[in-house]
């Protein structure tokens, strides 16, 4: 056997400098290796963010919550024992200057503010709270109300001067979702205005900065346990941003999948491309036996070759992925904490390379061995008698590779389930695929032959020896598939924005109606706009402590985790009271109390979350009322319609059993058609100065967006399998032209016309379209729904006359790439050709 030294030399005499013959294999590893790098890289560089700052983000090392009150002052005594302390408050508020008007969310900070990290101001100025007097503003909010530094605004019944314009506020991405823009003021504030009254919904935050070497889950569990009904809402470092991390593990995992799936198709492609480039070498192959080299040899310079291509295309992968993951930062920006500029992340890089190197053995290693395997005039005669395949020399390295594939992609995931479900369903497609291949092989032949000879050699070529069926069966399955599964998510997805963010909502939500001026309040709506319709409810704020069977309840503190779809036992949600059974709502199971009922208090569930708890009428719910436990029996089960944008309760409770906690109202306001909405507005601002009037059409458009722009990642993410399908496809109709190029000259020969050859093509891969259509409508629909329901958790909503109409384009482009792949060998000249075979 030759050195590896000399198998090189030769090899690299024989490979273009342009790898003429492997740029498909270039191209798969290419976008397979690049999908995985910028992925990896970028969720990388997020947790590592989130992880690196969550102190910065959070503004301390714990944050304790709680709603419609301060802290006791025991509670108070305790946090300060734990770490140095800072305290304030979160609430919606108006802000006005003259007739103008702004909801905003007001936070109000102590001096100790902020603990970790300086507040900048546009004018450059590191600092905190403002002074006495003064307010910090976000430019949103200067934009709305008009107004700059120097000038005045009043919150509820105070007066403050504008300090500063916000630059970057060091805990913004801590406070989540807000329905209007930051004003910063000190924490006597809210107080002197009259935003904290009793029954006021706003929510006191505290952070703690802890000594060095402390464990700040351990002291957050310690202050819970240490006042089981105070209803405190605590988070750490570690999960600063909870909802940012959720996102980004469930992001990342379908990014992952998704560089998966475009590696899969491409390793059909890489296995074809091999296929094509070793038929070509065929010849050169067989000259070299002939001359003495053994079949060890071939293997090592074709290896070589081969290698030297993979290595290329994926290193070309890894570049791209690093040079895209700035643009992919810059779009996300105002989302997620990603820093600008180029990062490097060493193991998602090398995650990227395995993977492709991998995928190139595993599908590149079959045809590799094959050609070493058979004798010098076997390959000569290939032409004319198609060599035997046998996949029993490939055991060993496809066997490795696949064990390498699969030990990657399990490690370091949130969802190992989910990566082990996606794996095995690829090798059950390529099965699937591999067997359709054969039947169509089988049933080709045996069908009896049409009269008209065009169809007759279109159905003899889908099993004529050396037929590429197999390959081009899964190469169009897997193309086709991805674009269904394209249109199938985005079309989903589209509905889903139009269903969660209805398109008719109240014009108004109120916030803080006081108790007392209910009845005015209605009659001002009225008067401003007859005819408009406002609706009032009964506000507080509390947590579900324990729920279950009388004599065994939970306690939500005991929980290791949360059973799924039970999402309100995740901190405080909303509460009300009511007479009758709520709009939109409809009992279920069980019975509604009757009107004046002063019996043992009760309350009404949402059936969703019954069912997730596993509750049956007569078990009893406790909740933490401002500090204070109190319980219900449930006396029924409620459905409740979440797609209209108005007052929806998952705990709504008979009167006498919560009405006597200090509380404000909460309403909303439908205006008829054509009113004006500034009067309106500027009347509820100036007679309820201490109320939040939100419009709801800037929420609306807020949500809008927001969906769409997770809508737009997941479509670009999915894009890349689209385009790893499109380059297997025009790989296997290249490579099935090469083989075809025989066959075309004996035709011409024989006298066939050059339209009678195109329509020939067109033809034979009409009918294998045709077949494959309805495989690549059900594998691109059950694979989008997996990612729409299971992963993304939204509802099953495509538009099956787009995916419909898509997977006729998809055909459409089939047929177009045959043609064009077909215009080569209607130009091939008989003689030159038959010189050459």
């Amino acid at each position: 056997m030759i050195t590896w030294r000399a198998a090189w030399t030769i090899a690299r005499r024989d490979l273009s400098a342009r790898f003429r013959g492997l740029r498909l294999l270039l191209v798969c590893l290419f976008l397979g290796v690049g999908a995985l790098s910028a992925i990896g890289t970028l969720t990388g560089a997020i947790g590592k963010e989130l992880s690196s700052r969550g102190r910065a983000i959070l503004g301390g090392d714990i944050e304790v919550s709680v709603w419609q009150r301060s802290a006791s002052p025991q509670e108070q005594a305790a946090f300060a024992k734990a770490g140095k302390l800072s305290g304030g408050y979160r609430m919606q508020a108006m802000a006005r200057v003259g007739d103008m008007a702004s909801p905003v969310e007001l936070k109000a900070i102590d001096q100790a503010w902020p603990l970790v990290g300086h507040l900048i101001l546009k004018d450059g100025r590191k600092t905190g709270a403002p002074p006495e007097g003064e307010a910090w503003i976000a430019q949103g909010a200067a934009d709305r109300l008009g107004i700059g530094v120097g000038q005045n605004l009043t919150i509820g019944s105070v007066t403050l001067k504008v300090g500063g314009i916000i630059a970057d506020e060091p805990d913004r991405l801590s406070e989540g979702f807000a329905l209007g823009p930051v004003v910063l003021v000190g924490s006597d504030v809210p107080a002197r205005a009259g935003l904290t009254a009793p029954g006021a919904m706003y929510r006191a935050k505290y952070r703690i900065a802890l000594p060095r070497g402390s464990d700040p889950d351990a002291i957050a569990k310690s202050l819970k346990e240490q006042f089981p009904s105070s209803g405190f809402e605590t988070r750490t470092r570690e999960r600063a941003a909870p909802g940012a991390e959720r996102f980004v593990a469930r992001m990342g995992d379908f990014l992952i999948l998704v560089g998966l799936a475009a590696l899969v198709i491409a390793g059909i492609g890489i296995g074809g491309g091999v296929s094509s480039y070793l038929e070509a070498r065929r010849g050169s192959i067989a000259t070299l036996k002939v001359l003495g080299a053994t079949s060890g040899d071939i293997a090592r310079i074709y290896l070589l070759q081969i290698a030297a291509a993979a290595v290329v295309g994926s290193a070309l992968g890894l570049a791209a992925g690093v040079l895209v993951t700035p643009l992919l930062a810059k779009a996300l920006g105002n989302l997620l904490p990603v820093a600008a500029g180029f990062t490097l992340d060493g193991w998602a890089l090398a995650r990227a390379a395995a993977f492709g190197l991998l995928v190139a053995l595993v599908f590149a290693a079959p045809p590799l061995l094959a050609a070493r395997r058979f004798p010098a005039m076997a390959l000569f005669r290939a032409r004319v008698a198609p060599l035997a395949s046998n996949w029993r020399d490939a055991a060993l390295p496809v066997g490795l590779g696949i064990t390498g594939i699969v030990a990657l992609s399990l490690i370091g995931t949130r969802q190992p389930e989910m990566v082990a479900g996606f794996l095995a369903g690829a090798a059950a497609i390529l099965g699937l695929l591999g067997a359709l291949g054969w039947a169509i092989r089988t049933l080709s032949a045996r069908l009896p032959r049409p009269q008209r000879p065009l169809l007759r050699i279109a159905l003899s070529n889908l099993h004529r020896p050396g037929a590429q069926t197999g390959a081009l069966v899964t190469a169009l399955g897997f193309g086709l598939a991805a674009f269904v599964l394209l249109a199938a998510i985005q079309t989903s997805l589209d509905a889903n924005i139009q269903a969660r963010v209805p398109q008719r909502a109240p014009d108004y939500f109120v916030l803080d109606v006081p108790r007392d001026r209910v009845g005015d309040f209605v009659r001002t709506v009225e008067a401003q706009a007859p005819g408009a319709q406002a609706r009032t409810v009964p506000a507080m704020r509390g947590a579900i402590l324990a729920y279950g069977p009388e004599d065994r309840m939970i306690r939500v503190s005991t929980l290791k985790s949360i059973p799924e779809n039970a999402w309100p036992l995740r901190g405080e949600r909303g509460l009300t009271y009511s007479e009758d059974i709520p709009e939109g709502n409809v009992v279920t199971e069980g019975e509604w109390w009757p009107t004046g009922y002063a019996g043992e208090p009760l309350v009404s569930i949402d059936e969703r979350l019954a069912e997730a708890l596993d509750l049956k009428l007569g078990d009893q719910l406790t909740i933490g009322l401002l500090g204070v436990e109190r319980t219900a029996r449930i006396s029924s089960f409620r459905r409740i319609d979440w797609d209209s944008l108005g007052f929806n309760y998952v705990l709504v409770f008979s009167p006498n059993a919560i009405r006597d906690a200090p509380h404000n109202f909460a309403a909303t306001i439908d205006l008829p058609q054509d009113s004006q909405r500034g009067p309106m507005l500027r009347t509820l601002v100036r007679d309820y100065p201490t109320s939040s009037v939100i419009e709801v059409g800037g929420v609306l458009t807020q949500a809008r967006d927001l969906l769409r722009q997770v809508s737009a990642a997941v479509l670009s993410a999915a894009s890349v399998a689209v385009l790893a399908g499109i380059a297997v496809l025009l790989g296997a109709i290249a490579a099935a032209r090469a083989a075809r190029l025989y066959d075309n000259v004996i035709l011409r020969v024989l006298g066939a016309s050059r339209r009678q050859l195109l329509l020939l093509q067109v033809a034979e891969y009409a009918l294998l379209s045709l077949v494959l259509a309805g495989v690549a409508l059900a594998l691109g629909t059950g694979t989008a729904w997996l990612v729409v329901v299971k992963l993304f958790e939204f509802d099953w909503l495509p538009n099956w006359p787009v995916v419909l109409a898509t997977l006729g384009l998809g055909l459409a482009l089939v047929i177009a790439f045959a043609m064009a792949a077909s215009l080569p060998l209607l130009r091939a000249k008989p003689a030159q050709a038959l010189r050459e075979l």
